[in-house]
Parts: C-alpha cells; structure tokens; sequence
C-alpha cells in the first residue's frame, strides 16, 4: 500500500463529505444511558466469578527515612482478615526492578514494597486483604510501623534547582532586553494542583487457568498490561487488562499505583478475585500532582508594541527518583513574534510524591504568567490588550520558521470580542461598580500543540449488518465511545443505531489511550483507517459477487451510504453481502500514524478567553460574573461533547486563578491539603454565565479527519483571563496565584 501524505488528508473522504451528517452533530453519550442508571460498571463494581476479597493499604506517616520494624499481629487477628504484606513481609514471586519479560516491552517490572526505604509521604508501606471493605480498613488501621527518619528536601526552592538541557535561544535576548524601550520583568508562582477525578484510583483482578483478568483505572491499556506481564514474568497475553469506564483521569490515571499489582498478586495468592481502591486521602498523598512552578517573564518593546526582546524561565520541581518537568516555557516559542527570545527550564528534585502530567501541562500553569505580562505591557504601552497580540502575531513558528498549518488565534480573540461586548471595558481599573463590588474585564490567549501518535483500528461487520468497532483506547469522561461510533458511522454510511463500540480492552488493536489532547485524534484516525480498509474489502466482495447487484461494477463507482453498498443505481444492504460471502463475519485492520511532511508544520488548536469578575470592596471575595471562549480546534466531531470539554477546562481555569492549592508542610513532606475539604475546586454556585464556542476550521495538515484535540485547551489561559479581570476591577495585580482574598484586599478603596 503506498504511503499517506498530506495530499490524501487534504483530499475529500467520507469524513469531510459528511453525506449522512453525523460528523459535527450534538449526539448525546454512546455509555450516556449506562452512567445516568448506575449500570456502567467501574474498575471496583465489575462483576467477579466468584465472591471477591477486599484490600486496604497503609500508608507512611513520614516523609524520608526507614521502615525499621511493622507490628502487624493485631491486623492478622481481626476479623476476616487473609493476608497482610508489607515491606519487612512483602509478596513472593515479584520480579525485580526493572526486569522486562521479552525486548521492547514497553514497561518493566515495578514491585511494591521491594524496598523498605520511604521516598514520600502517603507512600503505601502494607496492605490488608479481608472478607470485606470494612474489615479490611479497620485492619490496616492496626498495623503499627516504625520508622528511622532521613533528612528529607521537601521544600521547593527555584535557586536550587538544576538547569535542563533545551535552553532555546534566538537571537540576543540580555542585549535586546537592555535596549528596549519599554520593559517588563516580572515573577509569577503557581501552586502545587491535585487532579481530584471523581472516581479514585481502584482495581479488581482474578485469575483463570494461569492468566490474569484485571479490571483497573487507567488512560492507557497497553502500558500496566506490559508492567504485570514483566511482575509475574508472564507473556502479556497472559494479562488481560481493560478498562472500560473511567471516572475522570485528567493525567493522573496516565500511571498506576500499588493498587493494580497488589490486587493481581494478592487475587493470585488467595485464588479469589481482588477489589482494591484508594481512599480519597490516598489520591492525594499517594498519586501524582501538578508540581508548582516560578516563572519569570520579561519583556522588551517598541512604544508601538513591537516585541523586541521576549523571555520566559520557569523553574518547578519532581520526585527525587522520577524525574517530570513541567515545561511552562515551551508554549511560548510558538505563541507571540520577537527576534531575541530566551525560554527555558530548571528542576528541583525533592524527597516528595510524584509529579507528573496533568491537564495541558506546561500551558495551563505557563500562561498564568504570559498572558497577564502581556495584559500589563499592554497597559504600560497604552494598547488595548488585544491590539497588543495582534501586533505581535507571526507569520511563521517564531523560532523554527515552520508554517502554520491553521492558526485562527486573531479570529478567536476579535470574533469573541465582539460576542463578549468587550468595547465597553474602561480600561482603567476599578471604574465601574455594582453596588459593593467592583467589576472588571480580562481576556486572554489560548494555546496548545496537536498531535498524532500511532494507532490500530479493527472493524467487524456480522451477518446481521452490525458494525463493530474494538480498540484499546480508553474514555475518561472525555466521549470517546460516542465520537468514535460518529466516525466509524460516517466512514461505512450505516447509522448510528448500526454501530457497536468496544474500547478499553488490552486484547484490542492498540492506541496510545487518552491524553495529551492526542486521543480523538489518533484513535480516531485509525478507526477512519480501519473503516476505509472495510470499503475496500467490501467492494472488492461485491463486485466480484455474480449474485450481488453489484457484480461487475468498477471499484471506483462503488459508494456507502443510507446503510447500502452502491454502484450507480443498484444497491445491497450489508447485512445481505455479508451474510451471503461471509457468514460468520468479515474484519480488519486499520493503521494510523503521522505523516512525515506533517512535521513541517507549526500545529497547534488556538482560543481566546473573555472574563468578568466582581471584586467585593470590603471582603475582597472575587466572584465570577460571565466568561466566554472562542476556539478554533479544526473539525469538530461532537458539538455537544466538544464544548463540555472546552467549558469543564474553562472551569478549572477558574479554579486555578481563584481557588486551587496545595502545599508541601516542609516539616513532615506531607501536603497540607488532602481532601476535598480542603482543596477548593469550583462549585456550581462558582460558576455562571459560562460558555464556549468553535470557529469554522478543517486543519488538512493535521489528520485524515482534519480536527485538533479539545481537551486541553479549554484551560490555557482561562487561568490568566481571570486574573486579568482581577485587575481591571480593582487594581490587585495578584501573581501569586490563587488569587484569594487577603490578596486583594490591600488594593481595594477605604469604604
């Protein structure tokens, strides 16, 4: 088969055609009915073939150091209790650290409690396995473990971080910056950030005959099939994993935690299934966050507005021993135009959880410093903000000098200005009130790159005309069953009714799961692949068929629609040329991955946000009043579905501008914050007048279906909109975020 190039993603297919117009439409939920009636079964409500037990773990109350001695006889005395492991009575049969069982697995062995050495606090130390949930916890609250305490580093410091290679360059930032006419250096800090899915973490796992059945919450199938398969150094066919519903992920359920192998294990020992699921505590302790980060933004311009000089440093943290960097800089190279740019990154590993990825990381805390610099300059330049991107918005990728491919970033934020009634902002703060409050506008940029990994597709289509779809890809909330049954619909012209969706199986053709805004697009793709593949095949059936209406036709005249295989005005059903040539069912295969030319692009799905807050004069409590977004993500599969990602993203924004907190107590490494009690999300009562919208766009550079991902760029710059808005209101120019009320009140009038 010859090679895809950007000639056949830009030439018309059954996707761009449209013809039964289910691409765009607001079609509601494939699993929608399923949620809404408690029937959808979760990693720990799934049916098991016979009673399972339940697992509780322990967890360390200290930060660095030692597990000296564990006095577990009162937890193998209670009730109901079969076994308790710990790290001075750990599992038998684990493999080692790192052992792989065949070359390229894509994940190595990873045994819990291989080691008595504490890395974090909230680190599982033991776990209790019991006849049920509540014999299991009050068990696991006996056991007694001692500790030999380490000097941990717990505190995050930005000086004492290491600087990273890929330090980017253009041009000469330091001499540009002191010749600037106008300048701007300023520093923002943004706070450690949990991820707070609905559903914790939990995991249900049997064995028959040798082989592992689990059941776990996770975005990616393939990875934790390979990591169990090196564990128990089995063939990973050996492993089937699936997950089939998933309550929220968010890039916290992008790894696994002790929960999945110790339940596999313990499912083993017992020969009975295992359910086990981290308490809400433990999500936060125990499983990854956004780690905090200090930017420092400066900037250089002509008294016209022309970015002269451009630099953006952040430095964050990460686990001593697992090495993440939250790279809030790198959104910047492509962003704003300006010939002497300096951006780069430094790390602080310290003795604490993990940090890892979490919705659009780097964006979603890197804008929070940009996008108000730019606010600002724009105020010292007298420009209105939005003159002041226009002005500096570049023909090509600023460093690299690629071409866009789509880049709607001035239609976004001229188009939702007018919508959002933005000319009537008064520039200057604290001039319009309400009352007690004080009211303010603020907009800003939003930004965040596409991308394409490699996926497997397999289409079955039965006797009785039934259409099924099966891949490894994974829905965390996001409307990955529904926008996948749209695409397979619409590529074999049957309706939706026609079609069946089987995702989150290890078994299945592989995708890279959910994530990184690279979802609908890579697995979606691969589904349209596979779905053409079945066209093909089929007309190949047809018009070789004498007893098909079809028989004799050419290939080329050969047309799906309205639930037929046609050739110019004879048809058949699909259901009558499968079961007639293939009784017991036809598939395929389908493959995608990125094609090369498309790497010499600039790709990136662009918006704008528009906010207005009140500010109270005399609590300093900031309310949202209304906010909007305009975007441009290329085609867009789901109205429905596309805009609740964009607004839930749009959401959090909001909450990491005005609530959203944590902290390490630099005594214990423990985080200050570790329910939901205490970590402050928006409510419904926060949120009001809230809404998205999507620019016309098809981006033919990016994919056979022409769309870029939403999920995560709903956030990137909501964060800054609001604190903009902050500004405009009351004159609090707030750059350690959240934005909450003791730092406000300084800048408000006397009453």
């Amino acid at each position: 088969m010859a090679s895809t190039t950007l000639a056949d993603y830009a030439a018309p297919n059954p996707i761009s055609r449209n013809r039964s117009g289910i691409i765009g439409r607001a079609v509601d939920r494939y699993e929608g009915p399923l949620k809404v009636s408690g029937t959808a079964p979760y990693a720990f409500e799934v049916a098991t073939p016979s009673p399972p037990a339940y697992g509780a773990l322990t967890c360390a109350a200290i930060g660095f150091g030692q597990v000296s001695a564990v006095d577990d006889a009162a937890a193998r005395a209670a009730p109901g209790v079969k076994l308790v492991w710990h790290a001075l009575a750990k599992p038998d049969g684990q493999a080692e650290a790192g052992a792989r069982a065949y070359v390229g697995q894509q994940a190595p062995s990873a045994p819990t409690f291989a080691s008595p050495h504490i890395r974090f606090f909230g680190q599982p130390v033991a776990l209790v396995v019991a006849d049920t949930a509540e014999n299991a916890q009050y068990a696991a609250e006996l056991i007694k473990v001692s500790y030999r305490e380490g000097s941990g580093d717990f505190a995050f410091d930005p000086l004492r971080g290491e600087v990273l290679d890929g330090e980017s360059r253009v041009g000469d930032f330091e001499a540009a910056f002191a010749a600037a006419p106008v300048t701007l250096d300023e520093t923002y800090s943004t706070p450690i950030e949990n991820h707070c899915q609905m559903e914790p973490c939990a995991t249900t796992a049997w064995w028959e005959d040798g082989a592992l059945t689990i059941h776990t919450s996770v975005q990616a199938v393939k990875p934790p099939q390979h990591a169990l398969a090196a564990a128990f150094g089995i063939p990973r066919g050996q492993v089937h994993l699936l997950s089939r519903y998933i309550g929220g992920g968010f890039g916290g359920k992008g790894s696994t935690y002790e929960d999945m192998e110790l339940a596999a294990f313990a499912a083993k020992v017992l020969n009975q299934p295992v359910r086990i699921a981290l308490t809400r505590q433990q999500m936060f302790n125990a499983t990854v966050h956004r780690p905090a980060t200090v930017q420092r933004v400066r900037l250089g311009a002509t008294p016209d507005g022309r970015l002269t000089a451009f630099a953006l440093e952040a430095a964050t943290h990460c686990a001593r021993d697992n090495v993440f960097v939250e790279r809030a800089a790198n959104f910047s190279r492509a962003l704003y135009a300006g010939p002497n740019r300096l951006t780069g990154h430094s790390l602080h590993k310290l003795d604490i959880a993990v940090a890892s990825a979490m919705r659009a990381p780097g964006e979603a805390p890197g804008m929070m410093s940009l996008e108000c610099a730019m606010d600002q300059l724009a105020e010292q330049l007298g420009l209105d903000p939005i003159a002041l991107r226009i002005r500096n918005e570049p023909d090509v990728h600023p460093e690299t000098g690629q071409p866009h491919s789509e880049r709607m970033l001035v239609d976004c934020m001229t188009d939702g200005a007018k919508r959002f009634g933005w000319d009537k902002r008064n520039p200057k703060p604290g001039q319009v009130r309400d009352g007690d409050w004080l009211l303010g506008m603020g907009m800003a940029a939003a930004i965040r790159g596409n991308f394409l990994l490699p996926a497997k597709a397999n289409i079955r289509i039965e006797a009785d005309g039934t259409v099924v779809l099966r891949q490894g890809m994974t829905d965390i909330g996001t409307g990955s069953y529904t926008i996948l049954a749209q695409i397979t619909a619409e590529t074999m012209g049957v309706p939706l009714e026609q079609v069946v969706v089987e995702i989150g199986d290890s078994g299945f053709a592989p995708t890279p799961g959910s994530g990184g805004q690279f979802g609908a697009a890579s697995a979606g793709s691969a589904a349209f692949e596979a779905g053409m593949v079945m066209r093909k095949t089929l007309a190949g059936m047809a018009i070789a068929d004498p007893a098909s209406p079809l028989f004799g036709a050419s290939e080329a005249e050969v047309d799906f629609r309205d639930g037929l295989i046609t050739a110019s005005n004879k048809s058949e059903t699909l259901s009558a040329l499968v079961s007639r040539q293939a009784p017991a069912g036809i598939e395929v295969v389908g493959d995608s991955r990125p094609v090369a030319e498309s790497r010499d692009y600039s790709q990136h799905a662009f918006g704008a946000h528009f906010c207005e807050v009140g500010v109270h004069v005399v609590t300093g409590e900031v309310r949202l009043r209304r906010m909007l977004g305009a975007f441009a993500c290329g085609r867009i599969l789901n109205a429905k579905m596309a805009r609740s990602q964009i607004t839930g993203g749009m959401i959090w924004g909001v909450g990491a501008a005005l609530t959203e907190f944590n902290a390490v107590d630099p005594r214990y490494g423990s985080l200050i914050n570790q329910d939901l009690g205490g970590y402050l999300v928006p409510v419904h009562a926060d949120i009001v007048d809230l809404d998205a919208y999507f620019l016309d766009e098809v981006d033919d550079k990016a994919n056979p279906l022409g769309i870029k991902g939403v999920g995560e760029v709903g956030i990137c710059g909501a964060g800054a909109a609001v604190a903009n808005a902050v500004y405009n209101a009351c004159g609090a120019r707030v750059r350690d975020y959240p934005i909450t009320p003791d730092k406000v009140l300084p800048f408000l009038p006397e009453v």
